[in-house]
């Protein structure tokens, strides 16, 4: 992999961020819901921006 700017290093490190915040609040939102359809919605969302989080930090290693 070329080497990233630290300009790019700071998007990605954004973007980073962004995912797992996502993440939190979907598995928050998971643990909170009441209904099992918005439970697994939530859950699945957790799953997909999670995965987003992991092939990020795959650029990294």
């Amino acid at each position: 992999m070329a080497n990233l700017t630290s300009r790019e290093l700071g998007a990605l490190e954004d973007v980073l961020d962004a995912e797992l915040l996502l993440v939190k609040k979907y598995k928050s939102y998971a643990a909170l819901s009441t209904d099992p359809q918005l439970r697994t919605q939530y859950e699945q969302l957790a799953g997909k921006h999670q995965n987003h989080f992991d092939r990020l930090m795959g650029f990294l290693n």
